[in-house]
């Protein structure tokens, strides 16, 4: 009999690179994990084995949550942190698209000059504007009908205007084509009827962007809010994390427990929005 000739296995370049590739993504994941890992199983622990060198809970504290959430008032800043997003959000959106519309679609006099001052803002770090976004608000409160520090004006109308937000609206709405201005005016259509009926539905993908990006930068501030706030009416839930330090030092368990219920909209937001923002960004090209 005839004997079958042994078969042999080879990986070509190609699929090397592939396995190859596969395994840096896993090791990146893993190392990107192992923090977040890290949190969930010390949120689990005893204060013994938090200041241990343990890496798992002998027996998980499920209690922990219920006392980071009682201790430091999450139900109160929690309410704080939503509405503080939505009124930032709300104004951040509204603005940016007007503004950029403007900016991309509407002649004026200097409008290139401005745009271009105004961008130049975005290399200024956040910290250096710190000090004048607090004089500015104390001086507001005073001339103004309501006072604005400890309250929500300080916390929502200073971000209201992001220059990001505007490039980028700007950016996407200079690609919307001249044609479809031009039939929407012989429709009778104005610049206001037009952004709404035609530019904003093409522009699901940089508004998701936008509102994703925003929510995560407003739901997580800590230090603006800890200095235009004075009293616990207004503060978020990001300065709620402050609460667990005592006379005996810092309730790690505690802090962990109370971090991981802080990041849980934002992880509620991501799975909500992931497949509608590839898909608006893969959907949103304009066809010849």
């Amino acid at each position: 009999m005839d004997k079958q000739p042994k078969k042999t296995y080879s990986f070509s370049i190609s699929k090397r690179r592939k396995v190859l590739t596969y395994l840096v993504l896993f090791v990146g994941a893993f190392i990107s994990l192992l923090p977040f890992i890290w949190m969930i199983s010390t949120s689990l622990m005893t204060l013994g084995e938090a200041l241990g060198t343990a890496f798992f809970p002998a027996s998980p504290q499920f209690q922990n949550y219920a006392e980071a959430w009682r201790r430091a008032q999450f139900s109160k800043f929690f309410v704080n942190s939503l509405m503080i997003t939505l009124i930032t959000l709300s104004g951040e959106v509204t603005f940016s698209v007007f503004a950029a519309y403007a900016f991309a679609r509407i002649e004026f006099p200097g409008r290139d000059l401005i745009f271009n001052i105004m961008l130049s803002t975005i290399m200024i770090p956040a910290m250096v504007l710190i000090i004048p976004n607090f004089l500015t608000v104390t001086w507001l409160g005073r001339i103004g009908p309501i006072p604005w520090i400890n309250n929500w004006p300080a916390l929502t109308i200073p971000f209201m205007g992001s220059i990001f937000s505007i490039f980028l609206l700007k950016q996407f709405f200079a690609q919307v084509p001249n044609e479809l201005y031009d039939a929407a005016q012989i429709d009778g259509a104005g610049h206001l009827r037009f952004l709404f009926r035609v530019v904003l539905p093409l522009s699901k993908a940089p508004l998701m962007v936008i509102l994703v990006l925003s929510f995560i930068g407003t739901w997580n501030s800590l230090a603006w809010p800890m200095l235009v706030t004075n009293t616990p009416d207004w503060r978020p839930i990001s300065v709620g994390l402050m609460n667990f330090v005592d006379e005996a030092g810092q309730l790690i368990h505690l802090t962990m427990a109370g971090a991981f219920i802080t990041i849980i909209p934002i992880l509620i937001i991501y799975f909500f929005t992931q497949r509608q923002f590839t898909d608006s960004i893969a959907r949103s090209g304009l066809k010849g």
